[in-house]
């Protein structure tokens, strides 16, 4: 009988959820840092081999477009971006089809497979954090040049600031890597990624922002490539990295609010996805879901990046019943649930 009442609530919830709303823009630009979560095509103008510009990619995106997005449409910023009012789509800072006059409203400087830890991504040779802030700056001289200083000085202080990242720290690092699960314990671990970050919040926060919105871990534990190469735990999640997931935010949840504290004017929100992600995974009818446990793309169980290519006769026909996109990714339609969310639960106060 319970079953049944929470898998009413969270069908009521799924029905509310993807209606993004759309409010007057109070916020005059989305400006993005982070990992692939969040990296709209950053990576196709770099040397690596984690790039996501060819189909099926993109399939639903606008026309149908491989944009270097991990996912078969738009994702969470695209998502969020139109629902404070901005454009349905923010463009990578290193695509040159775009200029600083599409970037005065929006830019993205996340690059996938990149972590908090420098270490995190050298693994595939991606844009350390560093870099994107590098590219901030450089982004904030083009705007003044652009706007002027005064109003360039007012929308790098209005802007929303979102940030993704911490999985690869994990995954493509700490338990793939020796070098790093030698060095230290899980939990010594996560505390040196939570200086890291607060270093960075504190960072663009001395370069004028002061509206941020940081995402935690999702249950990366129940990631289809996870449960594939884990083979110990048969096709269950493992609950040893989603245990670390949940505690890892904990610790951040605290950090953000000792900056919250501690930095004059600082409106930094902790957006939590972890619930929500865990109610899709658990209850997938209720957001109108019919498989969770492998991806649409290929066979669903390990394919990503250049292993989901077109030529992969296993790729599903309708992503909008999956969970997840390729192995690592979510499908646009779970992307636009999450991102709603965010925009509903965490950064109401900014519209």
């Amino acid at each position: 009988m319970m079953g049944k009442r929470v898998l009413a609530f969270l069908l009521l919830s799924a029905q509310l959820l993807v209606q993004i709303p759309e409010t007057r823009a109070k916020v005059p630009a989305l400006i993005v840092f982070g990992d692939s979560t969040v990296d709209s095509g950053n990576n196709n103008q770099i040397s690596t081999v984690l790039k996501s510009n060819f189909q099926p990619y993109g399939r639903d995106y606008f026309d149908g477009k491989a944009t270097g997005r991990f996912s078969n449409g738009r994702i969470a910023p695209d998502f969020i971006s139109e629902g404070l009012g901005l454009k349905n789509a923010v463009p990578a800072y290193l695509d040159p089809a775009y200029n600083i006059a599409d970037f005065a409203t929006g830019v993205c400087f996340a690059s996938a497979g990149t972590g908090l830890d420098n270490a995190t991504s050298a693994v595939l040779s991606v844009m350390p954090l560093w870099k994107e802030v590098e590219y901030y700056k450089e982004y904030q001289t083009r705007l003044r040049s652009y706007l002027g200083e005064e109003k360039a000085n007012e929308v790098i202080g209005e802007a929303l600031y979102l940030i993704s990242i911490g999985t690869n720290d994990f995954l493509e690092n700490y338990y793939l890597v020796p070098r790093r699960l030698r060095k230290y314990s899980v939990n010594e671990y996560q505390d040196f990624l939570i200086g890291i970050a607060g270093d960075f919040l504190t960072d663009i926060y001395r370069l004028g922002a002061r509206k941020m919105s940081l995402s935690g871990l999702s249950p990366f534990g129940c990631l289809p490539l996870e449960r594939t190469t884990q083979i110990f735990y048969g096709s269950k999640c493992i609950e040893e990295y989603n245990n670390v997931a949940r505690d890892f935010n904990t610790k951040m949840e605290e950090k953000v609010s000792k900056l919250n504290r501690e930095l004059n004017g600082l409106q930094l929100v902790f957006s939590n996805p972890y619930d929500l992600v865990s109610d899709i995974i658990n209850y997938p009818e209720a957001f109108g879901f019919q498989n969770v446990r492998s991806a649409c793309c290929g066979t669903g169980y390990y394919e990503m990046s250049y292993l989901c290519d077109k030529m992969n006769p296993f790729t599903c026909s309708d992503a909008s019943k999956y969970v997840f996109w390729d192995s690592f990714h979510p499908t646009e339609k779970t992307n636009a649930i999450v991102a709603d969310h965010v925009l509903k639960y965490d950064l109401s106060r900014f519209q």
